[in-house]
């Protein structure tokens, strides 16, 4: 009897799920290829795709921020047409690092104020890692700046962010692109916003470059499994382009981001017209005894 009771529960609750319409939006982390989440945002603007939920890792994370508080995007992209990685950094030897990320903090300040997250019109989920523990640390209240700066600070270059008692470094070690905290947050429908993803990375041009990619490396194949349950996988061919600074090919990476989500977005048609027959067509999957394909799978695109 218990066991049927859990069966329909479970029915229940998958169901619930499925015509769980409210879409959920995941960038990822990459250093200064983060232009190219510019690029996703105007096409997510031109197909009138509403963000009902948010979440970021790394760079994700501070585009995340200007997103749920809901930033103009010219304003954004100003302020990434004129962003370096020198230029969110500071020198400052420790024995845990060599930088602080106290210029991100400032500019952040700069253009939202000393806001909090919950204060967010559009809930906003920001990733970091506690380096003690290992665990993920997904914030969704307290201060946004160093929030965003703890997510953003790689391991073993930046200073880790004291916060509440824990240690915290880059959140691209538990989440690169934090598909399953925007989940968490209550979207139905996630869209993924993956720097990367062709398992190729770019011919490093100093320390941090060669850092990065190691990075990126050894957390390539916990990124593949994540973003299996992005509904729309955004994934960009950005090995040609440096993690410290694209600022003089802008454009570029703005155009690769806008046609890749646009091809991507396409699969979102029935989002807007055919929401019934996907639904039917979800119900019968969960519902079914035998296994059955995924006709709308993740948008992937090929290297």
């Amino acid at each position: 009897m218990v066991a049927i009771s859990f069966w329909g529960y479970t029915q229940s609750m998958a169901i619930e799920n499925i015509f769980n319409t409210k879409v959920g939006l995941a960038l990822g982390g990459g250093g200064a290829k983060g232009i190219a989440h510019i690029g996703v945002l105007k096409a997510l603007q031109d197909a009138h795709v509403e963000v009902d939920y948010v979440a970021g890792t790394s760079v994700g994370a501070m585009v995340a921020s200007m997103v749920a508080f809901n930033v103009n995007l010219d304003v954004v992209a100003e302020i990434a047409k004129n962003m370096t990685l020198a230029q969110i950094t500071a020198f400052k030897f420790n024995k845990t690092g060599f930088f602080t990320a106290d210029p991100l903090k400032e500019i952040l300040i700069e253009h939202l104020g000393e806001v909090n997250i919950e204060d967010a019109p559009i809930p906003l989920a920001i990733v970091a890692t506690d380096i003690n523990s290992g665990e993920e640390v997904i914030f969704t209240e307290g201060p946004l700046a160093d929030a965003v700066c703890a997510s953003a600070s790689i391991p073993g270059v930046y200073i880790p962010m004291q916060l509440n008692g824990r240690t915290l470094v880059d959140g691209g070690i538990v989440q690169s692109v934090p598909v399953q905290a925007v989940k968490a947050m209550g979207a139905g429908v996630v869209i993924a916003s993956q720097l990367g993803g062709v398992g190729t990375y770019e011919e490093p041009k100093n320390v941090l470059d060669v850092m990065r990619n190691a990075f990126d490396i050894a957390l390539s194949h916990r990124t593949h499994e994540e973003t299996k349950a992005a509904d729309i996988l955004i994934a960009m061919d950005l090995r040609d382009f440096s993690i410290s600074d694209n600022t003089e090919r802008y454009d570029e990476l703005c155009a690769i981001g806008y046609n890749t989500a646009a091809q991507a977005l396409k699969k979102m048609a029935w989002y807007r017209s055919s929401n019934f027959l996907l639904y039917l067509w979800r119900v019968i999957r969960v519902l079914s005894p035998f296994k059955l394909p995924e006709i709308f799978g993740s948008h992937r695109k090929k290297s």
